[in-house]
C-alpha cells in the first residue's frame, strides 16, 4: 500500500523495519495459519502450536521491551502484526491481541519490577498464556455493578477471592489472568482492583466454554473463584485502581481490535474483487457490473479509512509512552469505524459472492461471522460512541 500519508506533524511511511516484519508475519500467516483456519474454526480447539510459534518469533509481545522477553517494537508493529493475522484467521489474532493488549501492556505499565520479572517474561515470549478478566454475568459495560469480592485475609498475606467472571478470552487455557474485582463495593467503579491471577492455584475452575458464533478456535469461558487466595503482592496497582487500569488497558486494546478488524475487512475485500474478475454472468464478469462496483468502491474507501485512523490512534499511543497522555478518544475512533467496516466488507462479500457467499467451502462466511464480535468486545459500538462524545463535550 502507499503509506506517504501523514497525520499531524509525524510521518506514515513504514520503516525497512516493520516492512520486514510485516512480509514475516504475512508469509507465517499464509503457511501457518491459513491451512488449517477452517478446521479450527470448525472444531473450536486452540490452536496451541501455532501460538507456540508465533511466542517464538516474538509476536505475543511484540511492544515488550527484550529484558522482559519481548520483540521491543512499537505500537505500530503491533497494528501491522494484528492486520496479517486477522486476514489469515480473525481467532488466531484475538489470541495475540488479548496476550499483547490487555496483558502484557498492563503488567508493562502498571506491574511493579518484581511482577515484571516473575510473569511478564514468561507472557511475552509465549511461554504461558495470559488472559484479562473484566466483564461477570451481570456487569458488562457497567463495571461498577460487579459481584465478585477480593476480601483481605485476616493475617493480611492474601486477598480471598469468590465469585464469578464470564466471556473471559483464552480464559480455559490461560497460565496467568489479570483479575479485575471488588475490594470495597461502597466505592463502585473506586472501589475494584486488579490481581494477577496464577490459573494452577486452588480455588480456581474454568467454566463453561462459549459456543461462540464466531472466532471460534478463540476459547472464551466463564472463571469461577471459590476462596482463592492471592498474595497481596500480586496486586496489580494499587487498591482501588482498577477501573482505571482497566480502562487504561482497554484503550491499547481497542487499537488492536481496530487492526483485527481491519484485517478481515480487507481479507473479504481481496476476495471479493478477485471473485468479481474471474466470475461471470450474463456473459460477462460481475467486475462490470455497476453495482459490484459500488460495493468495491465503498469497501476500499472504508478500509483506507479505516487504516488512517488506526496507524493515528498508534501514534498517539506511542506520544503517550512518553507523555503519559491519554489517546482514548483515538482508539475508540478507529476501533468503532474499523469494526463497523469490517461488518461492512464481510457483509458485501457474501453478497458479490452469491450462494458461494454463504456456503462453508469459501471462507467467506466465517469473515462474515468473525466481523461480528470486532463491533462488541473492547467495547460495543455504542460504548465508543458515548466514549467519543464525552471527551469532545468535555464530560466526565
Amino acid at each position: 500500500m502507499a503509506t506517504q500519508t501523514g497525520l499531524g506533524s509525524m510521518s506514515l511511511d513504514l520503516s525497512a523495519e516493520h516492512e520486514e516484519l510485516r512480509r514475516a508475519v504475512r508469509d507465517f500467516a499464509r503457511k501457518e495459519i491459513v491451512p488449517v483456519a477452517a478446521h479450527f474454526d470448525e472444531t473450536g480447539e486452540f490452536p496451541y502450536e501455532i501460538v507456540k510459534k508465533m511466542g517464538t518469533m516474538g509476536l505475543m509481545g511484540i511492544e515488550v521491551p527484550e529484558q522482559y522477553g519481548g520483540a521491543g517494537m512499537d505500537t505500530l508493529a503491533y497494528v501491522l502484526t494484528m492486520e496479517e493475522i486477522a486476514k489469515a484467521d480473525a481467532a488466531t489474532s484475538t489470541i495475540v491481541s488479548v496476550n499483547n493488549s490487555l496483558v502484557c501492556h498492563g503488567l508493562l505499565k502498571f506491574g511493579t519490577e518484581e511482577q515484571k520479572e516473575k510473569y511478564l517474561r514468561a507472557i511475552a515470549s509465549g511461554e504461558k498464556i495470559g488472559a484479562y478478566s473484566l466483564t461477570e454475568p451481570m456487569s458488562g459495560s457497567d463495571a461498577g455493578s460487579m459481584r465478585s469480592r477480593a476480601v483481605l485475609s485476616e493475617d493480611g498475606k492474601s486477598y480471598v477471592i469468590n465469585g464469578r467472571k464470564s466471556w473471559v478470552t483464552s480464559g480455559p487455557v490461560a497460565d496467568i489472568i489479570v483479575l479485575f474485582t471488588m475490594t470495597e463495593p461502597e466505592k463502585k467503579h473506586h472501589g475494584i482492583s486488579a490481581f494477577i491471577i496464577e490459573t494452577d492455584k486452588p480455588g480456581f475452575t474454568p467454566g463453561k466454554v462459549e459456543p461462540k458464533l464466531g472466532i471460534r478456535a478463540s476459547a472464551t469461558s466463564e472463571l469461577i473463584f471459590e476462596d482463592y487466595r492471592c498474595p497481596v503482592e500480586n496486586m496489580l496497582g494499587k487498591p482501588g485502581q482498577g477501573f482505571k487500569i482497566a480502562m487504561t488497558v482497554l484503550d491499547a486494546g481497542r487499537i488492536g481490535i481496530a487492526a483485527q478488524a481491519l484485517g478481515i475487512a480487507e481479507a473479504a475485500y481481496e476476495a471479493s474483487v478477485s471473485y468479481a474478475r474471474t466470475r461471470e454472468a450474463f456473459g460477462a464478469p460481475i467486475g462490470t457490473f455497476q453495482m459490484i462496483q459500488a460495493k468495491i468502491a465503498d469497501m476500499k474507501t472504508r478500509i483506507e479509512a479505516s487504516r488512517l485512523l488506526i496507524y493515528n490512534a498508534a501514534l498517539a499511543k506511542e506520544r503517550a509512552k512518553t507523555t503519559d497522555a491519554r489517546y482514548t478518544t483515538e482508539a475508540s475512533m478507529a476501533k468503532l469505524f474499523a469494526s463497523e467496516t469490517a461488518m461492512f466488507c464481510a457483509h458485501a462479500a457474501v453478497q458479490i459472492h452469491g450462494g458461494m457467499g454463504y456456503s462453508k467451502e469459501m471462507p467467506i462466511e466465517r469473515y462474515f461471522r468473525d466481523a461480528k464480535i470486532t463491533e462488541i468486545y473492547e467495547g460495543t459500538s455504542e460504548i465508543q460512541r458515548m466514549v467519543i462524545a464525552r471527551n469532545e463535550l468535555g464530560l466526565r
